[in-house]
């Protein structure tokens, strides 16, 4: 399902807090149920099922399945990171067939570029993409992602390694090698748009971290499919999930007037 086609920009985020896998998925696909069809994919955040344990991987499945099952996107929101031999066990794990089979997964870049070779290879071989760790929405990305590298803060430079990688192009001009941005940091997305031209930004940070859907502007390029945002709490707490997700969704939309 395109974000054309949905009219929608919104990345519905999956954070269960059940105490049993049964439990995870039933919060899961309620919220697949109420809030999906105002959304273009979904973001099960995979910590929160591993540490049910098998159970929950089970779950993860199970939710995977709804998703599909609603016309969504899957993003893994997994953040691994490792060298190239591990980090293509991790690869096969979450977006091959005989894993996870996700469209798309959020990586940790910074063991080097090396370990992002097998993300990209898995994601080539199946037509998924990936979302590299750029500028993260948590405060204490700035401990690290904002020092300077040779003369540009590290976030630049992870983003230069973002816009060079070509082997995910797509025929419409977006790239399936993605970036996460924080929408916490408004003032550097025009720039992180400007170095990343063909890539599609994940963007967290809308609701319980402070954002607004507005503050996402800058990083909004010519297709509207180039911006994914991923909002858990202000919908799963909503007391209208469904509202919620389509208010947020006419909010997005509406920037490109």
């Amino acid at each position: 399902m395109a974000v054309g086609e949905r009219r929608s920009q919104v990345c519905l985020g999956l954070d269960p807090a059940a105490d049993t896998g049964a439990e995870a998925a039933a919060d899961c696909e309620r919220l697949i149920d109420l809030a999906g069809p105002a959304c273009v994919a979904a973001k099960p955040q995979l910590a929160c099922f591993e540490r049910l344990g098998g159970q929950g991987w089970a779950a993860l499945e199970r939710v995977v399945e709804a998703a599909r099952d609603a016309g969504l996107l899957v993003v893994a929101d997994a953040k691994r990171g490792d060298v190239p031999h591990t980090a293509a066990t991790y690869a096969a794990a979450l977006l091959g067939e005989a894993g996870l089979g996700a469209d798309a997964v959020t990586v940790n870049p910074l063991l080097g570029r090396d370990s992002l070779e097998p993300w990209i290879e898995a994601a080539a071989a199946r037509g998924a993409g990936i979302f590299v760790l750029v500028r993260t929405s948590n405060a204490g990305a700035a401990d690290l992602l904002d020092l300077d590298a040779g003369g540009a803060p590290l976030h630049e430079r992870l983003a230069a390694i973002v816009a060079a990688e070509r082997r995910l192009d797509g025929a419409g001009g977006l790239s399936g090698m993605g970036a996460v941005v924080g929408a916490t940091g408004p003032e550097r997305l025009g720039r992180l748009r400007e170095l990343m031209p063909s890539a599609i930004l994940l963007l967290p940070g809308i609701g319980a971290q402070g954002a607004s859907p507005e503050d996402v502007g800058p990083a909004l390029g010519d297709d509207p499919a180039s911006i994914l945002v991923p909002v858990s709490r202000a919908i799963s707490r909503a007391e209208d999930p469904a509202g919620a997700a389509a208010s947020l969704r006419d909010r997005l939309w509406g920037l490109r007037a």
